[in-house]
């Protein structure tokens, strides 16, 4: 019972960061990129100062701010370039792309517990890659041409893969909460650190960055965040990385229905061939081990 509510929440998750992509991606005309992933992560941390504050079971230790500290630094870097990224490509790009996060979930798990990768995995890889060239690589000399934001969006994904890897090692063994506080808290800590002299920084005050502000800094980081913290306690990282999966799908329906910013065929083509790839790294119907006969 535990593990179906936690992955019910998970999929509440990959509903609201889909459809923020395409409020990101509007607020970044009137913001610059860490600028804005310092006020996310500022709100956010704030909130659940807030909220755990009175929570005196849950002291904060120094092996648990450092496991916080390790999830956060994976955790910022695939905003980062998610962000970066999301300025030269589209949202429906953005999103499939960033699925491949779920291809890379098990293969880093193989290599962190040193475990041989297998023959699913490795043939869901290359089908997602191959998906990922379709999408990504355009024009007539597409044989040596990726988009920026595409590449900054595909190192968005290994972060993001480390993070749910790390987050998965330390959560059967530290509370939510804390794990919640301290990767979100890291997270703040090295954008307000970066913000002001990596980039040149300004900002609009317009309704579309305070409301991608607000939504992003309260549902889909310390909400969402906290969520997936509990969340892995009763379910796996390759379980998680599955249900994730749905992320780009929700994405591509707001951004459809939001702005009628789509996929080509061709784009559409290789989202297609990222979810077959991610359907067989996480399903794993090629390992006869897991479908034995008779």
């Amino acid at each position: 019972m535990n593990r179906r509510k936690a992955e019910a929440a998970l999929v509440l998750n990959t509903v609201v960061w889909g459809a923020t992509f395409v409020l990101v991606k509007a607020a970044l005309l009137d913001i610059s990129p860490l600028l804005f992933l310092a006020l996310r992560f500022s709100l956010a941390t704030g909130a659940l100062l807030a909220l755990f504050r009175g929570s005196r079971r849950v002291p904060f230790t120094g092996k648990a701010v450092a496991a916080g500290g390790l999830a956060g630094i994976f955790l910022f870097s695939g905003y980062l370039f998610q962000t970066l990224g999301l300025r030269l490509t589209t949202a429906p790009k953005s999103a499939f792309i960033t699925g491949l996060t779920s291809v890379m979930v098990p293969l880093l798990a193989a290599l962190v517990y040193r475990n041989r990768p297998q023959v699913s995995e490795v043939a869901g890889v290359l089908v997602a890659t191959a998906g990922l060239a379709l999408m990504t690589l355009e024009g007539a000399d597409a044989a040596g041409s990726v988009g920026r934001g595409d590449l900054l969006t595909f190192f968005c994904a290994i972060g993001f893969a480390a993070h749910i890897v790390t987050l998965g090692h330390f959560s059967e063994n530290m509370r939510f909460q804390l794990l919640s506080v301290a990767q979100v808290g890291a997270a703040a800590v090295l954008a307000l650190s970066l913000f002001w002299w990596a980039e040149t920084p300004h900002v609009r005050w317009r309704p579309a960055v305070i409301c991608a502000i607000l939504v992003t800094g309260l549902l889909a980081t310390a909400l969402a965040f906290t969520i997936q913290a509990w969340a892995q306690q009763y379910t796996t990282s390759t379980r998680t990385g599955l249900i994730y999966m749905l992320e780009p799908v929700f994405a591509w329906i707001t951004s459809y229905c939001m702005v009628g910013e789509g996929l080509s065929g061709r784009a559409a083509a290789g989202a297609a061939l990222i979810l077959g790839g991610v359907v067989l790294v996480e399903l794993k119907p090629l390992n006869p081990r897991l479908h034995p006969s008779g």
